[in-house]
């Protein structure tokens, strides 16, 4: 009987004390927040390239793909993007999709912008313009395992963030040395399984930086 009353006496003490011990732990804890891991700093921006408008990375989140001079070949990563990302992210002020082209696909451009705009504004779609060599040097400055072929086109879709830092994954487990550096958008899954969450990660980051800073995202 004894051990009985010890043993009612011991639930009890957990049932009163257990719930103040946990709260305690959690206000006296800290928030570790999950960041997006920048891979390059200070990536080279397309401010000097040819377009309708000026277009900057700098002071934007924005997500930079490279069609090639075959674009309309490769028009299912531009429909990929709208339908997952830019629907969901357009919404916010600094977000922006950049399309560095080479020079000589004006005309394709254009007519990949009636498609997009068929089905969605996208007066947050910017199409940049450049030699060759100025597409592959802002492609360089990514300082990714990726290449360019011979049309000026990648499968990847990259992530920058508003100090011009490429954002993506260390730890991926589909990719080689677990250095995720776009997303490929031939491909409707990776960016739905994958970008959709590290652009919701980035922007949460922004948020908490406009709590404390009163930065506008």
């Amino acid at each position: 009987m004894k051990q009985t009353k010890k043993s009612n006496k011991l639930i009890l003490a957990i049932l009163f004390f257990g719930p103040l011990i946990f709260y305690l732990f959690l206000i006296t804890g800290t928030n570790d927040f999950a960041k997006l891991p920048v891979l390059t700093t200070k990536v080279q921006d397309v401010d000097q390239l040819n377009s309708s408008k000026k277009v900057s990375l700098d002071d934007k989140i924005s997500i930079v793909c490279f069609l090639g001079d075959d674009l309309l070949q490769h028009k299912t990563n531009a429909l990929n993007l709208n339908e997952k990302i830019y629907k969901h992210f357009y919404g916010y002020k600094n977000f922006q999709m950049v399309i560095v082209l080479p020079k000589g696909a004006e005309s394709k451009a254009n007519q990949l912008k009636k498609e997009l705009g068929a089905i969605f504004d996208i007066e947050k779609w910017y199409f940049v313009y450049g030699s060759k060599e100025e597409v592959q040097h802002v492609f360089n400055g990514l300082q990714t395992t990726y290449s360019l072929d011979q049309h000026m086109y990648t499968p990847y879709a990259f992530i920058v963030d508003r100090d011009m830092n490429l954002r993506g994954r260390n730890d991926d487990e589909d990719a080689k040395d677990g250095m995720l550096y776009g997303y490929f958008a031939e491909d409707v899954a990776p960016i739905h399984q994958k970008m959709v969450d590290d652009v919701k990660v980035l922007l949460a980051e922004y948020r908490r930086a406009l709590k404390e800073n009163k930065r506008e995202i």
